[in-house]
């Protein structure tokens, strides 16, 4: 189940339609919108995820839709990475899927493109540098456009807050 400070709790079937109201009511606007998938973990005394779709269009807003799942303990940092990763390919592909289904979203499903954001930065000292091109070539090979920080904000902000 996800969650929307918009919509409240709603199913991941039910975004698309979501996400092509608020693409619609945009149009009006000479700026692009996108979509954005991320996520972020915390460790409590398990591991918290949280997955973010992030809708924006640039300089007008945007909406955004998460969904909190808790995993064992994951203490090494490659590890985690993958899992959230993984979990942003998971649902990057269940919308696309629901997507590509419907004609309805023909239009936005081109005009919209889709990107990960991975918590990875390229900070000397991060312990997650060396990660980089494997996480970054693993999203590219899947077909989706990809950031790192500081330009992953919906992981590394948005998904951040609301893990913690």
């Amino acid at each position: 189940m996800f969650k929307s400070p918009t919509y409240g709790n709603i199913e991941i079937s039910q975004i698309p339609d979501k996400i092509l109201m608020f693409y619609n009511d945009h149009l009006k606007y000479a700026s692009p919108t996108q979509i954005i998938i991320g996520t972020d973990s915390q460790n409590f005394d398990q591991t918290k995820m949280v997955s973010v779709v992030a809708v924006i269009c640039e300089g007008h807003g945007g909406i955004f839709f998460y969904e909190v799942t808790r995993q064992p303990l994951i203490r090494d940092v490659r590890t985690k990475l993958h899992v959230e990763t993984n979990d942003s390919l998971r649902v990057a592909e269940t919308l696309v899927e629901s997507m590509e289904k419907d004609r309805k979203y023909e239009d936005m499903y081109r005009g919209c493109p889709i990107a990960i954001h991975i918590d990875a930065g390229n900070s000397r000292k991060g312990k997650t540098r060396e990660l980089i091109p494997e996480l970054v070539g693993w999203i590219k090979a899947c077909g989706y456009d990809c950031s790192v920080k500081p330009d992953s904000f919906v992981a590394s902000t948005i998904a951040d807050r609301l893990s913690k």
